[in-house]
């Protein structure tokens, strides 16, 4: 009970997560018909709704690219099946035919994935469905038009909250890292390398969040630039810009260091308790920076935070290490310089955090 009690709990989060793309959807496909059926006289416009689930969808994505391959994809499968089928009628072949070359030209003319998809679908239509000829065709790449600019127009209107968005994607990101510190640190203490490789195995996986971040960082940019409720908030994205790509390094380097702790538990290497500290502090500066971009405030206590754990993970002398050791201090210290870039400091400003590194390099 315990199990299907936080599955549904899981899933409800995810309905109140999406309740206004829904309600988006749904009032800008009717929007859409009422203004294809009423103002433009068109019979069946059922591309016009269309195009709205597809410009405003139920995820994350580049809506307005949408919108032009959605037209682009339903030109050409109306043109090329409303011009072959009059010529060579209806059919199991002549589908085949019309659905292939309607593909084949969306790829000529170096569409992407969705005018290729809309392309074929819309020739299969005409093939089937639709009678050929006179103004159909027009009329339906009017319909997909009027469904795109209803959805723009929606997003526009009924915003989601970009930062909103931007805060749930980045918050899924970094607890990923601190699962995957956290993990390692505690299989380093047990000498439990089961439990390091299945961490090793989660953080392998952990790309797709990344990219999920990306993603939604470009729809909550697109938001802000075509809504007058959230230009306001522009500034405010800036800083999850910033930390997008220093996270990417961040959760590769923890994969790498989870790959040598599994190494270094296996061949029984010494564990200084300098390493499952050092694992344990990032994790929590990385729960830190959660937190305070969350809250929309400069990360400064991250900042100080990353700097006093770089400093202990530069001590003079080095207690002993084997080689996996030597590897997992070094991905500690990549991880570190990853976060403190993603809290906003430069390059050389977070290699200064290493006391002794940089004395060495200064003479």
């Amino acid at each position: 009970m315990t199990a299907f009690a936080d599955s549904f709990r899981a899933r409800t989060g995810r309905l109140r997560t999406m309740a206004l793309p829904i309600v988006q959807v749904a009032v800008a496909a009717a929007l859409a018909w009422i203004i294809a059926t009423r103002l433009l006289g068109h019979d069946r416009p059922f591309f016009a709704p269309i195009a709205v689930v597809l410009c405003i969808g139920v995820g994350l994505g580049t809506r307005r690219r949408r919108v032009w391959e959605l037209v682009a994809g339903v030109s050409v499968g109306v043109g090329v099946g409303d011009l072959l089928i009059s010529m060579i009628g209806g059919g199991a072949w002549q589908i085949a035919l019309v659905v292939a070359l309607a593909m084949a030209v969306s790829v000529l003319l170096d569409g992407g994935t969705l005018i290729s998809l809309q392309a074929g679908s819309s020739a299969v239509l005409v093939a089937t469905l639709l009678p050929p000829g006179g103004t159909g065709g027009v009329d339906r790449m009017v319909d997909a038009l009027v469904g795109g600019l209803v959805g723009l127009v929606a997003v526009a209107l009924l915003p989601a909250n970009p930062a909103a968005l931007a805060t749930r994607a980045i918050r899924e990101l970094l607890e990923e890292l601190s699962a995957a510190l956290e993990a390692a640190a505690t299989a380093l203490r047990d000498r439990d390398p089961a439990r390091a490789a299945e961490a090793l195995e989660r953080a392998r996986g952990s790309q797709g969040t990344v990219d999920k971040y990306r993603d939604t960082l470009l729809t909550a940019h697109e938001i802000a630039a075509l809504s007058p409720l959230h230009r306001a908030r522009r500034d405010r994205l800036e800083a999850f810009a910033t930390a997008a790509e220093p996270l990417d390094h961040a959760l590769r380097n923890a994969r790498v260091l989870l790959r040598h702790t599994v190494a270094m538990i296996e061949k029984g290497e010494a564990a200084p308790d300098l390493l499952a500290d050092g694992m344990a502090e990032l994790a929590g500066t990385a729960d830190r920076l959660r937190e305070e971009l969350a809250a929309g405030t400069p990360p400064l206590l991250t900042r100080k935070a990353l700097r006093r754990a770089a400093a202990r993970l530069d001590p003079v002398p080095l207690p002993p290490l084997g080689f996996s050791a030597h590897v997992v201090l070094a991905q500690l210290r990549s991880l570190a310089v990853d976060l403190l870039e993603a809290t906003g400091e430069q390059h050389a400003e977070a290699l200064a955090a290493f006391p002794h590194r940089a004395a060495t390099r200064a003479s």
